[in-house]
């Protein structure tokens, strides 16, 4: 039996499906199902080290992609998807999967318009309320699809086939590890945490404004921020510049990127999660924390600010759209959330409300029951 994943890209496709590879695994432990091998399909392995562990293999495409701005790569990229879908084909056919689970993006169509040329099935999952356009696309073909967002069914034309599962979540988010996160990240006792995020890359208008503020908040506060690699020299360069001398400078906190165990400490400590509205929502809502939601303007059919007010409407957040993302008005947001105990506690209860930690296994087993009928 031979489950095959594609998509990649960006964290928000690689890491649910991860999530349903450790839930196909534990599965097929518990069923006692022998001799199944899962592959990887997409332009780059995104995480070697995640896919070894997690014992999946790599197989390399070609693919291009489409991009909201001007770029030379534009005229040359519709060349590569060409080629990537022509060797998609072979090298499908010569793995000949059971079935195919898409994550959607640029580099899951390949793969997943072979898989419809050679008639292999196929099953898709939507994290976002607005589809992206390869999913879109597949799902009229696709034989279940799964969504993250129940506003997300209209866009698909078979709604037998439609299972409002969430947004699948890997172990290593789900479950708090025992430790101290104050110890273990040398926070300070006592003093409540604020956790800044950005996804993988940071969120630079994000960093900005934190930066704007930073003495105020330090004063109340310490930050855990997630700055993204790029941004990292930049914003320690600019919290020095704005903290000469400042007793409480050691309450900031900035980190590249937070592997699983300390972004999941630092969700422990935190009193308050500061987030883009991508796929990381979910995360969000499995710590019940409160948060502060800034969706990406420019993300794909506006589907992050989609996301962050189909969230907001569980009372589990407050939205800032960037185009009001000013210092004051971001200091004010922050500070009316983090002094006020009821609002933390509505903002928890309604996280509690969205969450669905079986996603990864629910569509694990619908992978596994086409797998086996195939």
């Amino acid at each position: 039996m031979r489950i095959l994943f594609a998509g990649g890209g960006t964290g928000g496709h690689f890491y649910p499906i991860i999530a349903v590879a450790e839930a196909v695994n534990e599965l097929t432990i518990k069923d006692h199902l022998l001799d199944i091998d899962l592959v990887y399909m997409s332009d780059a392995p995104f995480d070697s080290d995640m896919l070894k562990r997690t014992h999946i293999s790599f197989v390399g495409i070609v693919a291009g992609k489409r991009r909201t701005y001007f770029s030379i790569q534009n005229f040359i990229d519709p060349f590569k998807t060409i080629f990537g879908c022509i060797l998609a084909v072979f090298k499908l056919f010569a793995l000949y999967p059971d079935v195919v689970f898409g994550k959607g993006g640029y580099a899951s169509f390949p793969t997943v318009f072979a898989a419809k040329l050679l008639r292999i099935p196929v099953v898709i999952h939507e994290s976002d309320i607005v589809p992206g356009k390869v999913n879109r696309w597949i799902g009229s073909y696709a034989e279940k699809v799964a969504i993250s967002y129940p506003e997300a069914a209209k866009y698909f034309p078979h709604q037998d086939r439609i299972a409002y599962t969430g947004q699948p979540i890997r172990k290593a988010i789900l479950d708090m590890p025992p430790e101290d996160p104050i110890e273990a990240l040398g926070l300070e006792p006592g003093v409540p945490v604020i956790l800044v995020i950005g996804g993988s890359q940071g969120a630079g208008r994000i960093n900005e404004n934190i930066i704007d503020i930073l003495p105020r908040l330090l004063e109340k506060c310490q930050i855990v921020h997630q700055t993204g690699e790029k941004n990292l020299d930049w914003m320690k360069q600019r919290a020095a510049a704005v903290l000469p001398n400042n007793p409480n400078a050691n309450r900031y906190h900035p980190f590249a990127t937070l592997e699983s165990t300390g972004l999941r400490l630092a969700a422990k400590a935190a009193s308050l999660v500061i987030s883009r509205a991508g796929s990381g929502i979910f995360e969000i809502a499995i710590w019940q924390k409160p948060s502060i939601l800034i969706p990406l303007p420019i993300a794909r059919d506006d589907h992050q600010r989609e996301n962050a007010y189909s969230y907001a409407r569980t009372g589990a957040c407050t939205v800032i759209e960037e185009t009001n993302l000013k210092p004051e008005l971001f200091f004010s947001v922050i500070d009316s959330i983090m002094s006020d105990k009821d609002v933390q506690q509505k903002m928890i209860d309604g996280s509690r409300m969205f969450t669905k930690p079986d996603a990864a296994e629910k569509i694990a087993q619908a992978l596994l029951s086409i797998a086996t009928k195939h």
